[in-house]
């Protein structure tokens, strides 16, 4: 089967994986500060169905960066509602983070399950390979909540990273954030789709593709591209810090 295909179908459960827990851990938080909203309404469930966005699940799917409906929250409900919205929004990729961590000792245990078995029939061979694929999915899992949780700490409304920032931010600046979020979002959206196309094609002239300043510049305006070669170096040092574990050597 087309490799392509493979990551593309192992990747479909990893989005509803990792979306799902990503607001929950949000409801969750919530609730345990006090804002049962996200209870109320139903939110506090590990159906994906409740959580899902179409286009924001279809771009994790094929651009590895993505988002999910944003859990309702009401920080009226919170004794501290600037330090309770940030805790509940640190929730989210935090648990991408965690869910990440134990993705890289899945797929090392898959990987040296694999390299064990001797195919010498029928059997071993297909142990072999549903080895092999539950390797690429804890993979494609590992790398896809490490940028989902990345692209969700970015300071921009409406990701995780807004509701840090306005902890920090004075109350002036904060209410001007909340109060122009969908105009940021609109921001955020163009240079999601449109950062790598213009990055691609500046690193087509000669002149700034010999020059590593410009094409680190250039390169800080492809979110997607950036975001997910930050994503797979996180991945390589997490695999070479597990594999110092004895029992994964």
């Amino acid at each position: 089967m087309n490799g392509y295909l493979v990551d593309l179908l192992l990747s479909l459960p990893a989005v509803l994986l990792s979306l799902t827990l990503h607001e929950c851990a949000h409801g969750w938080v919530a609730y345990r500060l006090g804002d049962p909203t996200a209870k109320d309404l139903g939110r506090l469930t590990l159906n994906p169905i409740r959580h899902i966005d179409p286009i924001g699940a279809i771009s994790l799917l094929l651009f590895r960066i993505g988002w999910a409906k944003p859990v309702p929250i009401n920080p009226r409900n919170f004794k501290r509602p600037r330090a309770g919205m940030a805790l509940t929004a640190a929730a989210g990729p935090i648990t991408n983070f965690l869910i990440a961590f134990v993705s890289t000792f899945f797929l090392l245990l898959s990987y040296n399950g694999g390299e064990k078995i001797p195919v010498t029939s029928a059997v071993t061979s297909f142990l072999a390979l549903f080895l092999y694929y539950l390797f690429r999915f804890f993979y494609l899992l590992q790398v896809m909540n490490i940028a989902l949780a990345l692209f969700n700490l970015l300071p921009l409304p409406p990701l995780d990273g807004s509701r840090l920032l306005t902890l920090i931010l004075p109350r002036r600046a904060a209410f001007w954030v909340v109060r122009h979020e969908r105009q940021i979002l609109i921001f955020v959206l163009i240079w999601m789709i449109g950062g790598s196309y213009l990055a691609d094609y500046l690193l087509g002239i000669p002149a700034v593709a010999a020059s590593p300043l410009l094409s680190a510049l250039v390169s800080i305006l492809s979110l997607t591209g950036w975001i997910g070669n930050a994503a797979k170096s996180i991945s390589a040092w997490l695999i070479s810090l597990f594999i110092k574990l004895p029992f994964l050597a």
